[in-house]
């Protein structure tokens, strides 16, 4: 079926060819015609679907066809719906997006739940009344400046030089309490050695140690205070060896150290927020370099070797495999592994400090080790594979009886998973970290097999389990992310993972971020709905009440965009107008004010990370001619490309148009 674009004329004008002088009139002549094009594509689906009913058969991949969304507010989206669902139910199957696709596992699926937020608004933005657009340009331009002051040249030269020890000390040990525990890298007791030797007056550690451990240290500085105030450090950490990992006379030196190197700076990148959002394209080239030294097949398959070696290829491709999915599932991109593609098996049940024995014992089951957690995990890996296969993957069907099958398998292997988990004896048992750490894994993975039916669910009781589903995962991985005190909205002291989903990018931040989103959308639709709130009704409207300053928290720790803050403050300002009865004719005018007003809390708050401050008595003089620090120079004017892109308001978590100063981060 054409797109409904085809069907609204011969030309339909974008904002990239458009310029900011085009009238309002002329916008919204556009925005009806594409309008009543996507009304007439329903009208004519839902029609046939009523004299004959589609059953799609098993090697039936979804046909899509792209209902095009312009804003400038926030972007040009083509969200690329189903037209074989009967009822004629709108879900989404993937976003295209400038030169980018993505699959169902994307955040940008989630546009199509608040799409009516943004499109509300762009009248009253296109008359040029409000500075909205302004506000976000200016916010954009100080991101940026906070960036290259973070950023070192490129390449950046790897140096030996580290803080001092005690501050190594901290970070070591939270990377070590966090992340190791999880994603098995290192070998514990012969990491540290070499770490304690770095400190000896005549030491000359090689420099592929002193890479390791700066990667090291780059994680850990996610947990080690509460604002991360060494991301300036750490981010030139990441560059240093991403530099050192691009030299080509180290490409042919591959092994385990390699390797090791490589999931690090997977991990630093994306906590760090330094080309995250390529880890995906990475992980890939540190796959094929896994399965060029064999670690694909099992060491019981290859020449005799000794225990500590055979069980650090298995701990390693164990690793990739797990970061495989989960970077899979961030980039809405298809896994690209098969169960038949590798016979290694999973690691075994030992502690580090077994390895170095000659013929080391393994454990039972019901023992908890420091590999535990990592064999645990693997035994879900078949379901959630099913998951991201279902999900990103050309061929998939994308039924909604497949999408309840996935799910009764998956839960089933999380029932087994937590029995595990809370089985292992009081003495010796998984950190606070690492439980959360698993269910927040898990729990991502339920959100994202529902989210492709959590829209049409909202009126359409047919998939009314995918909106309990996914409002329950959601609850869950918010509750989290960001833990309350009782009586409080804030935990007294902060765990790890909250600090991480705080203070660092990536999988935990993304996350909790996208369940906000959802449990907004479910709150607006309750509003709606009910006349008398529910326990739940109250709890989510907690929720998006708190979900604005956990991100204003995230600003404040080092965070640049501010998309996500000002989306939560429109979603939270929609939810208290419906309750307060406000007449749908004011929410347009309502919706621009709350964006208005969020943008004059992010940007101060960017001027201070900037070093910038706003002109006053006694301080012009300090700031320049301009008072602006040296930003007069640059144009705060929205150019048609600003206009263009929502992404240009978010971090490199979420955002994907710089890839292309980031060339390095490919390899």
């Amino acid at each position: 079926m054409d797109a409904p674009s085809s069907s609204v004329g011969d030309y339909t004008p974008s904002l990239s060819t458009t310029p900011m002088s085009i009238s309002q009139s002329s916008f919204q002549l556009n925005a009806m015609r594409a309008r009543i094009a996507e009304l007439e594509d329903k009208l004519s689906r839902a029609t046939s679907t009523t004299s004959s009913v589609y059953t799609p058969s098993a090697s039936t991949p979804a046909s899509t066809h792209a209902v095009h969304t312009v804003s400038s507010f926030a972007c040009t989206v083509d969200v690329l719906q189903d037209t074989q669902i009967p009822g004629g139910a709108d879900i989404s199957r993937g976003i295209a997006h400038k030169n980018r696709v993505f699959g169902q596992s994307h955040w940008m699926n989630g546009f199509v739940m608040f799409r009516d937020v943004i499109e509300m608004m762009e009248p009253h933005l296109q008359g040029g009344s409000s500075n909205l657009v302004a506000s976000i340009q200016r916010a954009k331009v100080l991101a940026r400046v906070i960036k290259s002051q973070r950023s070192p040249s490129w390449p950046t030269v790897p140096t030996r030089n580290l803080p001092p020890k005690h501050v190594c000390d901290q970070l070591v040990a939270g990377y070590l309490r966090t992340m190791e525990t999880v994603y098995r890298v290192i070998h514990v007791p012969s990491f540290m050695p070499n770490y304690e030797s770095v400190w000896a007056f005549d030491a000359e550690p090689s420099m592929a140690f002193m890479m390791m451990l700066k990667l090291v240290l780059a994680i850990g500085a996610t947990v080690h205070d509460e604002n991360m105030s060494m991301r300036t450090e750490a981010t030139r950490w990441v560059y240093e060896a991403q530099s050192w990992v691009s030299s080509p006379t180290f490409k042919s030196q591959l092994g385990i150290q390699y390797l090791q190197i490589s999931i690090l700076l997977l991990l630093a990148r994306e906590l760090v927020d330094v080309g995250s959002e390529l880890v995906w394209i990475s992980i890939g080239a540190v796959h094929r370099s896994a399965v060029y030294i064999g670690l694909h097949k099992d060491p019981s398959c290859l020449p005799h070797m000794k225990v500590m070696e055979a069980e650090m290829r298995r701990r390693i491709w164990n690793t990739i495999i797990e970061l495989s999915l989960q970077m899979s599932m961030q980039a809405g991109g298809p896994p690209f592994i098969g169960l038949d593609d590798f016979n290694t098996a999973p690691p075994g049940n030992y502690d580090d400090d077994q390895l170095v024995n000659a013929d080391p014992m393994v454990k039972p089951d019901g023992v908890y080790t420091q590999t535990s957690v990592a064999i645990a995990l693997r035994k879900t890996l078949p379901s959630r594979l099913a998951v991201l296969k279902f999900l990103n993957d050309l061929a998939s069907t994308g039924t909604y009886e497949a999408t309840l099958q996935i799910d009764a398998e998956l839960r089933s292997a999380h029932k087994t998973l937590r029995r595990t988990m809370q089985g292992y004896s009081s003495d010796k048992s998984p950190s606070l970290f690492t439980v959360e750490a698993v269910e927040y894994i898990m729990q991502r993975y339920i959100t994202s097999l529902h989210v492709p039916f959590f829209a049409a669910a909202l009126n359409n009781p047919l998939y009314a389990f995918s909106r309990k589903a996914t409002v329950a995962s959601s609850l869950k991985i918010w509750g989290l992310a960001v833990p309350v005190s009782k009586g409080s909205p804030y935990p007294e002291e902060e765990t790890d993972l909250a600090r991480m989903s705080r203070c660092a990018g990536g999988f935990f931040r993304m996350y909790a971020f996208h369940a906000s989103t959802f449990l907004a959308t479910e709150l607006r639709t309750r509003l709606q709905e009910e006349e008398d709130p529910d326990i739940l009704t109250v709890s989510l409207a907690t929720v998006v009440r708190d979900a604005a300053g956990f991100y204003l928290r995230c600003i404040q720790a080092g965070e640049t965009g501010c998309k996500g803050y000002i989306l939560l403050r429109l979603l939270d300002a929609w939810a208290d107008a419906t309750t307060r009865g406000v007449d749908r004719s004011e929410l347009p005018a309502l919706l621009v004010q709350e964006a208005e007003q969020a943008t004059e809390v992010c940007i101060p708050i960017l001027e201070v990370l900037a070093g910038v401050q706003q002109p006053s008595t006694g301080t012009a003089g300090a700031l320049g001619a301009d008072g602006m620090g040296g930003l007069g120079n640059y144009d705060f004017e929205p150019s048609p490309e600003f206009m263009e892109d929502w992404d240009m308001l978010m971090s490199d978590t979420f955002k994907l148009g710089d890839a292309d100063n980031f060339d390095g981060f490919l390899l």
